[in-house]
């Protein structure tokens, strides 16, 4: 594992670090745009008081932090694998380069002692999940692992009460922020009731200190939802969510290849509105995991 010189420092001396995942760079957003977002959400982090840790696999090498050299290659280059907490491993001894998912950030995360991280929205449970047993191992990283994740919630081509029920039985919480229900990634409500609330970063901290004094070894879950300006229209975004998916399976689109199939799709049914609001969204959530992370070791 490397980290830049900036990143070790700061955890040895316990300030706020903020990991961000690099999937959405190589994966989940257009190569012309991954950049430009992940650059701005690090700039977001700098200026709430932390330091923002991208976390990404080079030629095999794990690597924590990242320079803009680095984020435009992994938006570009073709051979980037996107890497979770299985494929760590195999990709460093194969001399790969990988993007990792939330669950691959968490498990570096682990090994690097970095406890705040930002996302666009979690892997969760997917629908017909009797049939099929995909479960992203997002919640399995997020149910072992002692970060505070900060995500839009899910996003809807989820089965979201089976998502919200395996997080409960992983003892994971998960708080609302200025929030009573779990958004949708592009929607900010839904009919899904949460049972904590913070209106201020600092009440998440003290939660977070809490959590894992009690002994607790699992992390939060602290869903903000996306800005009411950029947000979609919830029946337009189910309506076009199941129609996409029919169309996957109809292709032959299965396991994760659904999530970046389904999401390119809904970017061009949307004219581009949702991909407005996912960077915004991305943004806005490193601007919130640092404002924690800034409390918590203040």
């Amino acid at each position: 594992m490397q980290m830049t010189a900036e990143v070790e420092r700061a955890l040895i001396r316990s300030e706020p670090v903020v990991a961000l995942e690099s999937s959405v760079i190589a994966q989940g957003l257009p190569p012309e745009i991954g950049p430009d977002v992940a650059k701005e959400a690090q700039e977001r982090v700098r200026a709430a008081g932390a330091l923002p840790a991208t976390i990404a696999v080079l030629d095999g090498a794990v690597r924590v932090g990242l320079d803009d050299a680095a984020i435009e290659r992994l938006a570009h280059d073709d051979d980037v694998r996107k890497v979770g907490g299985r494929d760590l491993a195999t990709c460093a001894v194969s001399g790969q380069s990988g993007a990792t998912t939330v669950a691959g950030t968490l498990a570096v995360c682990a090994m690097a002692g970095i406890h705040f991280m930002a996302t666009g929205g979690i892997g969760g449970v997917h629908r017909g999940w009797e049939r099929t047993l995909d479960v992203s191992a997002d919640l399995t990283e997020i149910g072992r692992t002692e970060v505070c994740v900060v995500c839009s919630g899910a996003k809807s081509l989820l089965d979201i009460p089976a998502t919200l029920e395996l997080l409960e039985t992983r003892g994971v919480p998960v708080i609302g922020f200025r929030t009573d229900t779990f958004p949708l990634f592009y929607v900010t409500e839904s009919s899904h009731a949460l049972a904590d609330r913070a209106d201020d970063a600092g009440t998440i901290a003290a939660a977070a200190a809490a959590h894992w004094g009690f002994a607790r070894r699992t992390g939060l879950l602290v869903v903000q939802p996306v800005a009411d300006e950029v947000a979609l229209p919830p029946d337009e975004t189910e309506f076009l969510v199941e129609e996409t998916l029919a169309q996957a399976e109809a292709a032959g689109v299965a396991g994760p290849a659904v999530t970046p199939w389904v999401l390119a799709r809904l970017h061009a049914a949307t004219d581009g509105r949702s991909l407005v609001a996912n960077r915004r969204l991305l943004v806005d959530n490193a601007g919130l995991a640092a404002d924690i992370a800034a409390a918590y070791y203040a």
